[in-house]
């Protein structure tokens, strides 16, 4: 038992955010559905994102400098203070995220490589240039929204392999079925692939299926340009 105990826990000291280092332990077996992988911080599991998607937070945010200058961070790299990086408890690390302080309205653009903040209320630790960006080195901390990007490639932010799947364009919403039946038949009429799904207490009208979200970005366009205006993008 204290063998397979052993295996399962594998500890490593991470250099993070806070007033000193934190115990880590990373816990391999216990795997929720939407987890990557968990870890265990002064007794408290975090679940770390399978990916980004999605993504949206707001609360607390804080920074951390020249007393980490120079450590390496949860992801390896070493952490420079005048680079826009942050730390964070659940996304993955290498996504890069949309820091907008509430406050003042300023905002800047980070990569998650760390782990933190471990401090009650607190959501993300900013790099020293990230907080100058957003104006809150002075005071400290700020109240911020977090919009998750994604990864970056050759200077774009590249959609997750979470994208691809089944993407569909809902045109219209009926609480009464015949209703729902016969609007999709005045879109087939005009060559659309639609179809009805009950979702939510309603008759959705959607067309579609397409693989990406990209290709459902276009059929919104193509179909907003048809007057099928107020529609949207649905994962089915």
């Amino acid at each position: 038992m204290k063998r397979l105990l052993t295996f399962l826990l594998i500890s490593l000291t991470l250099f993070s955010c806070g007033t000193r280092q934190e115990r880590v332990v990373i816990v391999p077996h216990y795997k929720p559905k939407n987890c990557k992988y968990t870890y265990i911080v002064r007794g408290t599991t975090y679940c770390v994102r399978k990916s980004s998607h999605n993504f949206v937070q707001v609360g607390i945010a804080s920074w951390y400098g020249p007393g980490f200058h120079g450590s390496r961070t949860a992801s390896g790299e070493i952490y420079n203070m005048f680079k826009l990086t942050a730390a964070h408890k659940t996304l993955p690390l290498g996504t890069y995220v949309k820091v907008i302080n509430l406050e003042n309205g300023k905002s800047v653009i980070v990569k998650i490589n760390d782990r933190g903040p471990f401090v009650k209320g607190r959501i993300i630790d900013l790099s020293y240039a990230a907080a100058k960006r957003l104006g809150m080195l002075k005071k400290g901390t700020a109240r911020v929204k977090i919009i998750a990007l994604g990864r970056r490639v050759d200077h774009r932010y590249e959609e997750e392999n979470y994208q691809v799947g089944n993407f569909y364009v809902q045109v219209g919403a009926f609480r009464n079925k015949l209703n729902a039946y016969r609007f999709k038949w005045q879109l087939i009429k005009k060559g659309l692939s639609a179809r009805v799904v009950k979702l939510r207490g309603y008759y959705r009208v959607v067309v579609g299926p397409v693989r990406t979200t990209k290709e459902a970005e276009k059929l919104k366009v193509s179909l907003k340009r048809k007057g099928l205006k107020g529609s949207f993008i649905l994962s089915l």
